[in-house]
C-alpha cells in the first residue's frame, strides 16, 4: 500500500508540474494574441485611412464582391 501511495503522490506531483507549464504556456499565448489584435487594429485602421486618402467613394471593405 505504501508504495502505491508513493507512486500516486508522484504522478500528482507530475500533474501538477504539466498544470503549472500549461498554464505558462497559455499566458503567454494570451499576452502574444493581445499583441496580435492590436497589431491588426492598427492595419486595419491604416488601410482604412489609406482608402480615405485615395478618394475612393465606398471603402473596399464595404462594397459587395463582383458576382453580388
Amino acid at each position: 500500500m505504501d508504495g502505491r501511495l508513493e507512486r500516486a503522490e508522484e504522478e500528482l506531483a507530475h500533474l501538477r508540474r504539466a498544470l503549472d507549464d500549461l498554464s505558462d504556456v497559455v499566458a503567454r499565448q494570451s499576452r502574444e494574441i493581445d499583441g496580435l489584435n492590436r497589431r491588426v487594429a492598427l492595419l486595419m485602421e491604416r488601410a482604412a485611412e489609406a482608402e480615405a486618402s485615395a478618394g475612393g467613394g465606398v471603402p473596399l471593405a464595404d462594397q459587395k464582391p463582383p458576382h453580388w
